[in-house]
């Protein structure tokens, strides 16, 4: 009852134009249907793909937590909540790199592939966390050499290692491939815009209009509801078809 006591309070302090506090709101109430519905689907699969779905359903489920934390801490403050943001995020990036090793291991993937991408999402987060938490100043620095990490993700997975996996699987397993890569290279591209936005630099003034948060609340919805779509359409293709 308390607890529904406080959810009402806060959307009650809500304003009409807080479109920061309607995409906290919005992002965590569809995370958390996207957790449920990937958790609930897991017996439907093949043994072998109950691990891709309940990746899904923890990145997910883990953005659902973090995001129910950041909406009434900005319903309390006011401000970014960019520590507990980095936090989400520092779990459920590596976790969506899982994801291609996971649909890439038909192919003859290995762990290193995995840990590989594992690596360089960490170095994207945690210098991005850097520079927009710690040294604003050289902003511009760190920003640099999180978007040089991210960029090596694009080259494995859209023209390296994976993308030879990727092809040597065939099929729906290509198709869901290209589908995690947009994803990664024009999904993904939201969060740079967010950190130029909420940052000093050269690049300061370029994105004055957009709001930080809003940008990254909508990029977290599209890019983990997304992801986990795309593979629950893979495990749905494989086992449809592994029983024909």
């Amino acid at each position: 009852m308390n607890l529904l006591t406080s959810l009402t309070v806060e959307i009650g302090k809500m304003a009409t134009d807080d479109y920061v506090g309607f995409t906290f709101f919005v992002g965590c109430m569809a995370m958390m249907a996207a957790a449920a519905f990937f958790f609930l689907s897991m017996n439907s699969f093949d043994r072998k793909w109950r691990t891709s779905i309940l990746v899904s359903g923890l990145i997910t489920f883990i953005a659902a937590v973090h995001y129910w934390y950041m909406r009434d801490y900005w319903a309390t403050f006011a401000d970014s909540p960019t520590f507990f943001r980095y936090v989400d995020w520092v779990l459920t990036v590596p976790l969506m790199c899982v994801e291609f090793y996971l649909i890439l291991k038909v192919a003859g993937a290995k762990k290193s592939l995995m840990w590989k991408l594992i690596f360089l999402s960490v170095v994207m987060l945690v210098t991005g966390y850097f520079g927009e938490a710690v040294y604003r100043d050289q902003a511009w620095l760190w920003g640099l050499i999180s978007g040089l990490a991210y960029f090596a993700i694009v080259y494995i997975i859209w023209f390296g290692e994976a993308k030879k996996l990727a092809e040597k699987a065939g099929g729906a397993f290509l198709t869901a491939h290209k589908t995690l890569c947009w994803f990664v290279l024009v999904g993904w591209a939201i969060y740079p815009l967010g950190y130029m936005a909420g940052t000093p630099g050269w690049y300061e003034g370029w994105f004055s209009g957009l709001n930080m948060d809003v940008i990254y609340n909508i990029g977290d919805a599209v890019n983990k509801i997304g992801f986990g779509l795309v593979v629950y359409g893979l495990a749905v293709s494989a086992t449809s078809a592994s029983e024909a």
